[in-house]
């Protein structure tokens, strides 16, 4: 069975092409009061903006409680209506998750495609993920998403019923037969995604144990989707990630080689971002991407400086980490992008850095390297030519300063891990 590809409509899905204008989109809202509405519809424009959409116009109702078949009220939908004709628009999409029946009487009421606000992620992720594990998560979320609302969408399907020879009493009619046929379908291909991401976890979690063994601390970079977290890890270690001013722009966690001020080199994690009411397929096919921040020896919260909602995307970020279970471990909060503005409240504890003009970057390290201490501990030994071999645990497992060949021996100047200070300890130097 081929990789199935979300069903938006050929207008909302096709590229954009140099010099063809982008598809254009009218946003739609519902606000119930049950969380602030002005700030999602921005980030869901910006989501919009990542998808290669044009928002063209915004369409609002303030009801106490939704509609059943359109959410929207009979004449918030007529407007809407309207303002697709006027504006040209290509698709709508409704800032909240719709089902199958909803999204079938909007499209016929606005006469365009509808996209809810987590089919719009469920496209940018199945457009960005890069890796094979990213492509099968991205499938996982979204056949999850799909197998609820089949019996909403299968409606559209040919269901007639005959009356069946010999007193065989009405058939399923082709319709149906097809539903049961995706259902079963959708199952199966469930199933298969599951095992193969198991068995990448799998080999995940034994690439984590040969860090723990080999004493290689992990430091990861988690927070919300556009806050320069993959800005950060260039300008710390110099990756070549890709890294641009767009929501979900990385989507596959990376990991490179962190050289602290010690000396301790450390392994830095680049997580998927985060958005409010991020959906629960996504947060579950990604659990054992987003479970790299569970095993990390310290957690850095990125927040964008400047912006107003930060202390709203660290608190998306506190929920995430938390359901996790990533309460015990150590964690640095570090407000990005501070060359741009600066809206981090007053905390010593808060550090203001700027990627991209290095600002900040050596009190972060050293925050790291303090909180690292305990792991790691600088040594000045003497090994006799016939120890040797020790000097391997400098190398593999610590790092080397200096190194300096003397008639009795080598002397090393460095950093180990502390569980391995006692095997160097008869050869310290006072």
């Amino acid at each position: 069975m081929e990789q199935l590809e979300l069903d938006f409509g050929a207008t909302a899905q096709k590229s954009i092409d140099d010099g063809q204008p982008a598809p254009k989109a009218v946003l739609l809202s519902l606000d119930l009061g049950a969380f602030d509405a002005a700030r999602s519809l921005d980030e869901l424009a910006a989501l919009a903006e990542a998808d290669g959409l044009e928002v063209a116009a915004v369409v609002q109702q303030k009801r106490g409680a939704p509609v059943a078949a359109t959410l929207l009220g009979e004449g918030k939908v007529a407007e809407a209506r309207l303002v697709c004709l006027n504006t040209g628009a290509d698709v709508a999409v409704f800032d909240g998750e719709l089902s199958g029946s909803q999204l079938r009487n909007l499209a016929a009421a606005l006469q365009v495609d509808v996209l809810d606000r987590t089919m719009l992620i469920l496209d940018i992720f199945q457009k960005r993920a890069a890796t094979n594990e990213g492509k099968l998560q991205t499938e996982l979320a979204l056949l999850r998403y799909r197998l609820p609302r089949l019996q909403g969408l299968g409606e559209a399907l040919s269901r007639q019923g005959g009356g069946g020879g010999g007193g065989g009493g009405a058939r399923r009619g082709a319709g149906e037969s097809k539903l049961e046929l995706d259902r079963r379908a959708l199952h199966a291909r469930i199933d298969m995604l599951e095992r193969r991401l198991k068995e990448m976890e799998k080999h995940r979690g034994e690439t984590r144990r040969a860090r723990q063994k080999g004493g290689v601390p992990v430091v990861a970079l988690v927070g919300y989707t556009n806050v320069g977290k993959s800005s950060l890890m260039n300008a710390l270690c110099g990756a070549g990630i890709f890294a641009t001013d767009m929501l979900f722009a990385t989507l596959d966690p990376t990991a490179r080689r962190l050289a602290l001020p010690s000396g301790l080199n450390a392994v830095l994690v680049d997580t998927v971002g985060f958005v409010s009411r991020l959906p629960h397929h996504l947060v579950e096919a990604f659990k054992s991407t987003l479970e790299e921040a569970a095993y990390a020896d310290v957690i850095v919260k990125v927040a964008d400086a400047s912006d107003p909602a930060a202390a709203a995307q660290l608190a998306v970020t506190d929920e995430v980490l938390e359901s996790l279970g990533c309460g015990g471990i150590p964690q640095v909060t570090v407000y990005n992008k501070c060359d741009i503005g600066a809206l981090a409240p007053y905390d010593p504890q808060v550090l203001l850095v700027s990627a991209k003009t290095g600002r900040g970057l050596p009190a972060l390290l050293a925050r790291l390297d303090e909180l690292l201490a305990a792991r790691v501990r600088a040594v000045e030994v003497l090994l006799p030519y016939g120890k040797l071999a020790l000097a391997e645990i400098l190398r593999s497992r610590g790092s080397v300063a200096a190194e300096e060949y003397r008639e009795d021996g080598v002397y090393y100047r460095g950093t180990v891990p502390a569980e391995d200070w006692h095997r160097l300890a008869p050869y310290l130097l006072p």
